[in-house]
């Protein structure tokens, strides 16, 4: 048999549905008519029965009656006579109900419920045009009301919801009835016809999953009928001897790909030793871009070890100890900047330089680089401790951090390149290590890393302007400040007295400035900085600056 006489028989109870399911249709349309014609004949006697009320009440005006109280209850009790002779049915109840939501006039005998008469008042004064439905007395109704104003009636025309539904609810019973066995009978003939259908299709599938369960691709699926499924049956043998040829250079070309991941895989652990790993990804993804530079803001800083020269000689005897202190040293130190995802860029003798904002940006750089120069300076603390019990020397650092553009990329030739920064403000955080030594502070930050660090809610640091200084080779001013995660009491109290000395300092309001820096250094006991800030202030108030004068020390040195 033909798979075309299979569709026809398959096709055939779709159609005999399909035909029950229009006569459905031809039944919600009588459905739609039987409800408009029984609203338009309730819509008709609201309006015949408004128009006698009009005229009863144009009668009394005409005659002048308006104002006798024995012929308005007369008009009253002909609408109400009237009102009966149009009703049709022992559940249609036309009533009135006066503002207060009283009955006036009933045609039966009524009882309206308070929270009822409360929401039917409330539909009333909507004013809403067309059926309406309400609750009255327990039982769901549906009205048609208007207000005459002479008499200040609502006029209610209602009917159970029930009865005035009756016939249409029928329909839908009918409907809904004939749909479903229509329903039932598409389902048996479609289930009988579509397994006969799918019988040979079955089998077909049960084949394929064996062989593709097997992973046996030297099997065939059997060729049942000469129409489309065995055709279909005979392209899919086809197409498996395809596979089994190719399954060999599937396999062949997996291998090689495993090969090629592990050692992908072993290049990137190795040089995660020397290059960042967002750098190595960064390759991988776009080898072409590493040949470009890019100007960035970053933040970039420098760790030198004091003293180096003579830790190194008390070394001179044992130089694996060195190496080993170098080490550890160096360990924590960079364990901290690539936690706070900075950048290591070199080594450079005893000294760290590292940058955060390349070559993925983070959104916090600034701040970050700050907290891990904080971090470096407390962890020296352990390594001292662990120096000073094996009767080795501790390392004392200075670190300088600037923040500003400067150009980042892969620097050098074909045959050796560095991923690296340059520039002016690379310079300046070199220069700023240097004059940790000068200022007698541990870690110093520049003007614009200060300005950076005020953006962020997060940087919830103390700061202290220490100097305004133009370094080796510059004449324009920075400021520098030191920073610290915490104070004392005492430091707080200082560091504020010091920050408004500075700010006298720079008014030129020697005097008053020197007595600032005078109780900071009464509160710091005998502080460097704040005894080296007294000392030009008295100095200016016997010799002022020129007019000129700016604040900035120039500094000969690195």
């Amino acid at each position: 048999m033909k798979i075309r006489l299979k569709i026809i028989l398959v096709v055939l109870p779709l159609i005999v549905v399909t035909l029950c399911i229009a006569e459905a249709a031809s039944y919600f349309a009588a459905l739609k008519g039987i409800n408009k014609v029984t609203r338009q004949f309730f819509d008709f006697k609201a309006g015949e029965l408004k128009n006698y009320t009009e005229n009863q009440w144009a009668l009394l005006m005409e005659n002048g009656y308006a104002g006798n109280a024995d012929m308005v209850a007369a008009a009253k009790n002909a609408i109400e006579s009237y009102s009966r002779s149009i009703i049709l049915s022992d559940t249609e109840i036309i009533f009135a109900l006066d503002d207060a939501g009283e009955v006036s006039m009933t045609t039966s005998e009524l009882y309206i419920f308070e929270e009822e008469r409360a929401a039917l008042l409330a539909q009333l004064n909507e004013e809403t045009e067309g059926l309406l439905q309400t609750s009255i007395g327990g039982r769901d109704w549906v009205f048609r009301a208007f207000y005459f104003t002479p008499f200040g009636w609502y006029i209610i025309l209602s009917e159970e919801r029930a009865a005035f539904y009756r016939e249409a609810d029928a329909i839908t019973t009918q409907t809904i009835i004939m749909l479903i066995a229509s329903s039932l009978i598409a389902v048996i003939l479609l289930f009988f016809f579509s397994r006969f259908l799918t019988g040979p299709l079955n089998r077909m599938v049960k084949a394929m999953n064996g062989i593709i369960g097997s992973a046996n691709l030297s099997s065939r699926v059997e060729v049942e009928y000469r129409d489309e499924t065995g055709t279909l049956a005979h392209t899919f043998n086809l197409m498996i001897g395809e596979l089994e040829k190719a399954w060999v250079q599937i396999k062949r070309y997996a291998f090689e790909a495993v090969l090629a991941g592990k050692k992908e895989q072993r290049i990137r652990q190795i040089f995660q030793k020397y290059v960042p790993k967002d750098l190595i990804d960064k390759f991988f993804a776009a080898p072409e871009s590493m040949l470009v530079g890019d100007n960035r803001e970053l933040s970039i800083l420098f760790s030198d070890i004091r003293g180096f020269t003579t830790i190194s000689e008390s070394f001179s005897n044992a130089p694996d100890k060195l190496v080993e202190s170098l080490n550890r040293y160096f360990s924590g130190q960079v364990d901290i900047i690539m936690n706070r995802n900075g950048i290591v860029d070199k080594y450079i003798g005893d000294a760290i330089m590292a940058f955060w904002g390349a070559p993925v940006k983070h959104g916090d750089d600034a701040l970050q680089s700050v907290l891990s120069g904080l971090d470096m300076i407390e962890a020296l603390k352990k390594f001292n401790e662990y120096q000073r019990n094996a009767g080795q020397p501790e390392f004392h650092i200075g670190i300088g951090i600037a923040y500003g553009t400067v150009t980042v990329g892969n620097i050098g030739s074909e045959r050796k390149m560095d991923y690296t920064v340059i520039g002016d403000m690379v310079n300046l955080a070199s220069r700023m290590e240097g004059l940790t030594k000068t200022y007698h502070a541990e870690i110093l930050i520049s003007e614009t890393l200060y300005a950076e660090l005020q953006k962020s809610p997060d940087a919830v640091l103390h700061y202290r302007l220490i100097d305004t200084v133009a370094v080796k080779g510059k004449t324009k001013g920075v400021k520098i400040y030191t920073v610290k995660r915490n104070l004392t009491p005492n430091e707080e109290k200082a560091w504020a007295v010091h920050n408004k000395g500075m700010e006298l300092y720079y008014r030129r309001s020697f005097r008053e400035a020197a007595e600032k820096f005078r109780e900071v250094v009464t509160l710091s006991n005998d502080d460097f900085n704040a005894r080296n800030l007294f000392n030009r202030c008295a100095a200016y108030i016997t010799n002022p600056p020129p007019a000129d004068w700016d604040g900035v020390e120039v500094m000969k040195t690195k």
